[in-house]
């Protein structure tokens, strides 16, 4: 509890106890008992709860997130032009009261969603892109009172900062923005210029009026209903695309695979033939020695031939009768009578 808040409560106190006292005193006169010193009492008890009153009006505490803007009747400019700094501080009795301000960091919400933002219901910023389209935005601004511009605040705003300067100037601001970009930019790449815009010039209007901005945040965009239609179709179509050129790009492999499939069947199939071709060529070869070998035998030996001929007639048979004047294809050795 503040030392203020004390007093104040110690002034009614006195203020109570003085009243009390003055109608017992009257209840006792009536009744014809005089109450002992009871003006004594009644006055000093008047005098404490004027001086606790004067105290009260007169101290004033200053929270250290605070500052007090002090309202006077007997200053030229019927305010004090430095404020309060944290601490308790005196002000003239009756005649100056402070109002105080908090410096610390405040965030204003703007949302699409029901008990997100400062004001019921849906409260995002209609804006339409430099190519048509409208959006809803959702956003926050972070931001505090400049310590030292605490009089100006009071002077121009008051306690309506929060609505008429921070509202009112972040959504003409984001509209401004907006319009300098088209849909797809504001959701792709140019979102970051965007968020850099927006905080820039809002950071000059702040400034302007005594606040400071800390951060601005865009926490979401939403589109149309029509748009998003068409952004569903779209991506349905490109999809339909990519898988298509999978479809082509899969029956690409599988006909470069048949193509190569069918190359390392005609190799293999030359191969073979090739394979082929040289055993034959080495058995004709080998035919061919052969018969240089059976000529040379029987040039030799050309009885070998005959000798041939008859075991080749059937190896059971002694004797063979043969019509006369029968011509022989080898000439037979002449058989001489013993």
């Amino acid at each position: 509890m503040r030392i203020t808040d004390i007093i104040t409560i110690i002034s009614a106190m006195l203020w109570a106890a003085a009243l009390g006292t003055a109608i017992f005193s009257l209840v006792q006169s009536a009744h014809g008992k005089k109450m002992k010193n009871s003006r004594v009492i009644t006055l000093g008890l008047l005098l404490a709860a004027v001086l606790a009153t004067t105290a009260s009006a007169g101290l004033v505490f200053i929270e250290p997130q605070e500052r007090g803007v002090v309202i006077s009747a007997i200053a030229p400019r019927g305010y004090r032009e430095q404020a309060l700094q944290p601490g308790l501080r005196w002000v003239v009795p009756f005649f100056e009261r402070v109002v105080c301000y908090p410096i610390f960091r405040q965030t204003y919400t703007m949302s699409i969603a029901s008990f997100e933002g400062q004001i019921q219901g849906d409260d995002s910023i209609t804006a339409r892109t430099a190519d048509g389209q409208e959006i809803f935005v959702d956003a926050s601004v972070i931001y505090q009172i400049n310590p030292n511009k605490v009089v100006d605040v009071h002077i121009l705003w008051q306690d309506r900062y929060s609505d008429d300067l921070v509202r009112a100037q972040t959504r003409g601001i984001i509209r401004d923005g907006v319009s300098q970009f088209g849909v797809e930019e504001v959701i792709s790449d140019q979102r970051f210029e965007l968020v850099s815009f927006i905080s820039g010039a809002l950071s000059e209007k702040l400034k302007e009026n005594g606040l400071t901005l800390v951060d601005f945040v865009l926490r979401n965009i939403t589109f149309s209903p029509e748009y998003a239609a068409s952004v569903e179709q779209k991506q349905i179509a490109e999809q339909e695309v990519k898988q298509a050129e999978f479809v082509v790009e899969r029956k690409k492999q599988e006909a470069q695979q048949t193509i190569e499939t069918a190359r390392g069947d005609a190799r293999a199939a030359v191969i073979a033939a090739e394979g082929r071709a040289e055993a034959r060529l080495i058995e004709a070869q080998a035919e061919a020695d052969a018969l240089v070998l059976i000529q040379q035998a029987i040039a030799d030996n050309p009885e070998l031939l005959t000798y041939q001929y008859i075991t080749k007639l059937a190896p059971t048979i002694d004797t063979m009768l043969l019509p006369s004047q029968s011509p022989f294809v080898f000439n037979l050795p002449e058989e001489t009578a013993p």
